[in-house]
């Protein structure tokens, strides 16, 4: 009898367990290494031919014996030997649906196939995975529920783990696979992994480089050396062999800005140390000598742009050390220059000539010929709620136009700065139906433009503040704009609706409206409670229509008609001079209330009417780079009860320094005139409502900063108590008739892991001041005497005032007063410095700043924390 073997392929994952035994299969319960492959074993027989008479198949469960036999490649009648058998063995094991397979019988004829199916997996586990979750290694695993088990797929599947982790900087990672018996011919199937330690970059040597230390060219470098005092803080310290080849491309780029022209790196070897946890990564370099600019030189092949032309492009002058970086800028001037002159396809090639023995470079600019070229088509693809018209109005050429390459990248900015789309939106240009035809396309991805924003904040006089607003920036995919807020806090409130077609009629014309009401109440503290002073009710509307005069320049004008209620409690204010019983109403009482407050009751009607100037050729809606300019009047007196002239102005100024550095400089402020007659000694003519309380300074409450007036009160001695806490004084914000306000932020640049989790960090300083006021009349009050018996007629009451004896008579009860103080009214600045953070949350958009006050007035309210947090839909 002829006996052929078992035969195994080879397996080469790193951590297999040991052979499973070959006695019979264990408890259905019991956990058992996956299979280790063995080497293929023939038992030594004589050499026997034949002709086989008959095939049976024993062992078989799922498969049909037909089918077995179909795979052996034997067929009854067929004559065979030694090597057709050993042939038709490798073919069934080649199937891998076997875990082993004998073929006896030889001596007769009678073939016999006796085969063990490998088992089915009744399902996949994974155990000991932390850092990497399952949603991570599952997609990576071929094998399935269901499916046959295999060691070459097994092998794969963890070949396929282990690489995963080494994506993650964990090359210590192992990955041992096992099995667990079950009946049927089943079993599970367990990747048990052992995730290791991240493999971090231990050392950075570099051999070769004289002209520059090892730490300053580490400084090029995406990897960082592992360790440092704030070493936690990095992200970029584990070891990446991808980083690695473009480390070393910042090293080529680094030489080739400071001349070196013919730096290479020799090689670039990353070790294991000893210990398997670490790597150390070694670089050879050769610098080479350092180059100067030679001569500089042009050529040109395009009518419109003759080599005078081109050579007023290039900056670079003869002597200078040789910059490739800033020849690659030239390159990229030149092909805007081309393109905004029509040659979408202008090809622009700097080549060189090396002069080794003078160490100069000489660069010749080369403009090849290119025919001028018009736009054959515009196609926008990936808009689903967007109308088309909504994009295409945004191009600043048409189809039929010149190529200009200036207006295919502002036609790129305004699309952006829609809002709708996804960041770095690209305008791509492909070849038309002839060399002077161009298509420009765009792939747009549209995302969510209903905004729901809940902001929250507490505040030292206000507490807890909420409000909602819910806005659609892109209503019906017209682009047109409508918004809802509502907000609440124990002392203000207010309710708005409006909407904003910016392409009215579909020609380029903005009109909108808006209603609103909003209900503020004022306080101060007295004793330590709140109190409130005055309330405020604004109910209104506007209408606003604008226009552009020029690409980046819109004018805008406006009406709005605003009732203003201005009230007291008159339980708390009021007094009634002719006593409970006398025939007068009760009128506002300035010892309670202050008269700066009681001269501002009433109700009044503005009808005003303005307009504005917007500069704004910025890039997009989170700027990087450009300006933000606004200029802006409003009249009132066009009907109503007051007349004014209001003037506010702004401008924002963006810069970006590569590499996440973005710089924001903030200017803005405003005046306010009033045309009314004098109301008389001690009272302003621009009445409360119609005042600047300042832009919001982070570090400093709402109405935080500008003139107030603060009321102190006196003890029994008749002396200013000293008080012990905001909380034991009145402090009502007065608001002045001009202010200023500045801002400088600096958004810092972070690794990619953070940036891809949408957090932006800053740092910022803001200034500003509200001032102006006309200093009101003030109350001094020593104490307030009161007869014991219910007064009824005049003098009843008497008021201590300073230099009084501070004694009530005989038969009184006092109670202490206070003086008011009027403070904060100057130009002199107030300072805050502080970071926030940006964070695109699972919430929403997040903004989350601490900030300190440095400068401040007396009287100031400040606030160290604020959030603000919204959705979107």
């Amino acid at each position: 009898m002829l006996l052929v073997g078992t035969i195994l392929g080879g397996w080469a994952a790193p951590a297999m367990s040991q052979a499973a035994p070959e006695t019979a299969p264990a408890a259905p319960a019991a956990v058992q290494p996956a299979p280790q492959p063995q080497v293929a074993t023939v038992q030594a027989a004589p050499q026997v031919t034949g002709t086989i008479r008959s095939i049976s198949v024993r062992g078989s469960q799922r498969l049909e014996t037909g089918t077995i036999i179909s795979y052996s490649g034997l067929q009854p009648g067929q004559g065979y030997s030694a090597e057709t058998l050993d042939q038709a063995l490798k073919d069934l094991y080649a199937t891998e649906l076997f875990s082993d397979v004998v073929i006896t019988g030889a001596e007769t004829g009678a073939i016999l196939i006796t085969v063990q199916e490998n088992p089915v997996i009744n399902r996949i586990v994974l155990e000991g995975n932390r850092r990497l979750k399952n949603d991570k290694i599952t997609p990576e695993i071929q094998l399935k529920p269901r499916e046959i088990f295999t060691r070459s797929k097994v092998r794969a599947d963890v070949d396929r783990i282990i690489e995963l982790y080494k994506r993650q900087g964990r090359f210590a990672a192992r990955v041992e696979p096992k099995i667990v018996q079950l009946d049927q011919n089943r079993v599970d199937l367990i990747f048990e992994i052992y995730e290791g330690a991240e493999s971090k970059v231990r050392r950075i040597n570099i051999i070769g480089n004289e002209a520059y230390g090892d730490g300053r060219l580490r400084k090029e470098m995406y990897t960082r050396q592992a360790g440092g005092v704030l070493g936690f803080l990095k992200s970029n310290d584990t070891y990446d062999p991808d980083r690695l080849a473009a480390d070393q491309q910042k090293l080529r780029a680094f030489y080739l800005t400071e001349g070196y022209a013919d730096f290479r790196v020799v090689s670039a070897l990353a070790e294991l140390t000893p210990d398997r946890q670490d790597f150390i990564i070694t670089y050879v370099v050769e610098e080479g000598p350092r180059y100067k600019f030679g001569a500089v030189d042009a050529a040109s092949g395009i009518r419109d742009l003759p080599k005078e032309k081109v050579l007023q492009q290039v900056g670079l002058k003869p002597g200078e050390w040789f910059d490739a970086k800033a020849v690659e800028d030239t390159v990229t001037a030149l092909s805007a220059t081309a393109g905004a002159l029509g040659y979408a396809f202008a090809s622009i090639d700097p080549s060189y000539k090396r002069n080794p023995e003078a160490r100069t470079m000489d660069v010749t600019f080369r403009v090849g010929e290119s025919p001028r070229v018009y736009v054959e088509d515009i196609q926008i693809n990936g808009n689903t709620v967007t109308r088309d018209k909504v994009i295409r109005r945004e191009f600043r050429v048409n189809e039929g136009d010149a190529f200009n390459a200036i207006k295919i990248k502002r036609s790129q900015d305004r699309i952006q700065s829609l809002g709708f789309f996804q960041e770095n939106l690209e305008i791509k240009q492909t070849e038309g139906s002839g060399p002077d035809r161009v298509v420009l396309g765009v792939d747009v991805q549209e995302k969510p433009t209903g905004q729901l924003q809940f902001s929250a904040g507490y505040s030292s006089l206000e507490r807890f503040l909420l409000s909602l607003s819910v806005q659609q920036t892109n209503f019906r995919g017209m682009g047109q704009v409508l918004d809802a807020g509502l907000s609440w806090s124990r002392y203000s409130k207010s309710i708005s609706a409006g909407f904003t077609d910016p392409y009215f009629l579909d020609k380029n014309i903005l009109l909108g409206g808006q209603l609103f009401r909003r209900d503020y109440s004022s306080f101060n503290y007295v004793g330590g409670s709140r109190n409130t002073t005055y309330s405020q009710v604004s109910t209104g509307g506007g209408l606003r229509m604008g226009f552009p005069v020029t690409e980046y320049l819109i004018f805008g004008t406006r009406y709005s008609l605003v009732q203003d209620k201005i009230s007291l409690s008159k339980a708390l204010y009021y007094s009634d001079p002719d006593g409970p019983d006398g025939p007068n109403e009760p009128v506002c009482d300035p010892l309670r209330a202050g008269r700066y407050l009681c001269d501002e009751i009433g109700t009044r009607v503005t009808s005003s009417v303005g307009y504005s100037l917007a500069y704004d050729d910025t890039d997009g809606i989170r700027p990087t780079r450009g300006q933000r300019v606004t200029m802006s009047q409003d009249f009132a007196g066009l009907g109503g009860d007051v007349r004014y002239l209001r003037t506010r102005a702004d401008a924002t100024k963006y810069k970006s320094f590569g590499a996440g550095w973005i710089l924001s400089a903030h200017l803005e402020g405003g005046y306010i005139h009033s045309f009314q007659n004098s109301p008389g000694p001690g009272r302003d003519p621009v009445r409360l409502t119609d005042r600047f309380f300042g832009a919001q300074m982070r570090g400093f409450d709402i109405r935080g900063i500008g003139p107030r007036i603060l009321r102190l009160p006196y003890n029994d001695l008749g002396e200013i108590a000293e008080p012990s806490g905001d909380n034991q004084r009145v402090n009502d914000a007065l608001g002045g008739h001009a202010y200023y306000m500045g801002r400088l932020e600096l958004e810092v640049p972070v690794s990619a892991g953070i940036r891809s989790l949408g957090l932006r960090p800053s740092a910022f300083v803001d200034i500003g001041s509200v001032w102006g006021l006309k200093k009101p009349n003030l109350t001094d009050l020593v104490a307030n005497c009161t007869r014991i018996a219910t007064p009824t007629v005049p003098g009843d009451s008497i008021d201590i005032l300073p230099g009084d004896p501070v004694a009530c008579p005989a038969g009184y009860i006092r109670s202490n007063g206070f003086k008011e103080v009027f403070v904060g009214n100057s130009p002199k600045p107030r300072l805050s410095i502080g970071v926030g953070v940006n964070w695109v949350s699972p919430f929403g958009p997040l903004r989350i700043d601490i900030a300190k006050a440095l400068l401040k007035q007396e009287g100031d309210d400040t606030k160290l924390f604020s959030f603000n947090v919204g959705t979107q839909f």
